[in-house]
């Protein structure tokens, strides 16, 4: 797989080298890391999943060539911090044409950069590279006499990789089905174990057990469980409030599988069913949801996604009478945006935002076969709102689901989880039966 995407980046960067940085470990406190995530390119073209290496492709004569540089084999080092790949097992597991300690890369990065057409390295991402790489081409420079010559030209290599990323191939759509089917059991187990009385931080341990036992590596991001108020906070990942009978709950949470996430979110009653108010915004939420879904299909324009959830949310909240006036003209204002001010839909894959153009200049990206995104639409109802009937303050629903782009229209990976009322009342009823019959 690997060694696939690689021939893929080299063909479109003829004559050209690229130089790609591996993740840091960041520290968590003192002199302990947070979990080493690799960065998403490197990861994409290597598979080498420990820090302090770069990897360099060369799309040069004779032929196009993979070289990493990588840590040094240390027992000592290794005995505390686990084993290294070393240059031996960099050629060997990874598939390079030739490994060099990290600590040679500036002696050999010249060497390698020299006479190339173009160097494709993303400047300004990390500031140690950066001196790295341009220290190597002032390098190069000082031997033109000796008839070499630096990259003329220092390009991004994501122009390239970000759209080869965009587009999955069946072997990461694979990946991803593995991770949206654990999302999905995550999800349900949370449908099932959520009780009053319970803080956020132990529904959220449920789901995340859910994950690591199916086999994901880690949560794809900080999960979200807001109950009550909190859920009508976007980014809310405290997680730390006690959740009260009459509350929803709303989980955003996704499990990462060998690279790649899912992206789920569901909102529910803490006890056995809706509250009138609750339903009412619940139900406009859904509705909105499943009719954007439904016209997912190859050709479709990006930003028609998002049009098409306001417009149908704008309706929504004039129902709710949580707007007053024409909804074409507050649609043309933007005044749902009180009550809903995200986006609807972002790309998904190796990173829960994932990578790729939305819009280049005046065209917006046009939906193909293989794309996979986000729809994920919402009302949230701050708990001091002004002019807002009592009974909807304080409430706040999303949904959101992973569609496939497929060439006869679209497949929804995550509809494995419940999200039709009825369906999530019996199962939440059920549920608390047996927790009071137990």
């Amino acid at each position: 797989m690997f060694t696939a995407r690689r021939a893929r980046f080299l063909e479109q960067i003829p004559g050209a080298v690229a130089v790609f940085p591996a993740a840091h470990l960041a520290t968590r406190s003192n002199d302990s890391e947070f979990d080493f995530r690799q960065d998403s390119d490197f990861w994409y073209l290597t598979g080498f999943d420990e820090p302090e290496a770069v990897a360099v492709l060369l799309a040069t004569p004779p032929r196009p060539r993979f070289v990493l540089f990588v840590r040094r084999r240390d027992p000592k080092q290794e005995v505390w911090n686990g084993y290294r790949a070393g240059t031996q097992g960099a050629i060997k597991r990874f598939g390079a044409d030739a490994a060099y300690p990290i600590d040679q890369l500036d002696k050999v990065l010249p060497r390698l950069l020299r006479d190339a057409d173009r160097l494709y390295f993303r400047l300004g991402h990390d500031a140690a590279m950066d001196r790295k790489v341009l220290g190597a081409l002032e390098r190069i420079r000082r031997t033109e006499r000796q008839g070499h010559a630096a990259p003329a030209a220092i390009h991004d290599p994501c122009e390239v990789l970000h759209q080869m990323r965009l587009v999955k191939t069946p072997e990461e759509l694979a990946h991803l089905r593995r991770a949206t089917d654990i999302t999905c059991a995550g999800h349900r187990a949370a449908l099932r174990a959520a009780r009053p009385g319970q803080h956020e931080y132990q529904l959220e341990a449920e789901v995340e057990y859910v994950f690591a036992r199916l086999g994901a590596q880690s949560p794809g991001y900080s999960s979200i469980v807001g109950s009550g108020p909190n859920a009508t906070i976007l980014h809310y990942s405290t997680n730390r409030r006690k959740m009260e009978e009459g509350e929803l709950v709303l989980i955003d949470a996704g499990a990462e599988v060998d690279g790649y996430t899912g992206d789920v979110t569901r909102t529910f009653p803490v006890g056995r069913r809706f509250s009138r108010a609750q339903r009412a915004v619940y139900a406009e939420v859904l509705h909105a949801q499943q009719e954007v879904i439904a016209g997912i299909k190859p050709g479709m324009e990006w930003n028609r996604i998002h049009e098409r959830t306001c417009e149908l949310l704008t309706e929504s909240l004039l129902k709710l009478k949580l707007l007053k006036g024409r909804a074409k003209t507050l649609v043309k204002k933007k005044a749902y945006r009180k009550f809903y001010m995200h986006g609807t839909s972002h790309w998904l894959g190796m990173d829960v935002h994932d990578v790729g153009h939305y819009r280049r200049r005046k065209d917006w990206t046009k939906l193909e076969p293989g794309l996979v995104l986000t729809i994920e639409p919402g009302i949230y109802i701050a708990p001091d709102a002004k002019g807002v009937p009592p009974a909807l303050r304080g409430i706040g629903v999303r949904i959101e689901d992973d569609i496939l782009v497929t060439p006869e229209g679209h497949e929804n990976l995550t509809a494995g989880v419940a999200k039709e009322i009825d369906e999530i009342e019996e199962i939440r009823g059920r549920a608390l039966g047996r927790a009071a019959a137990g």
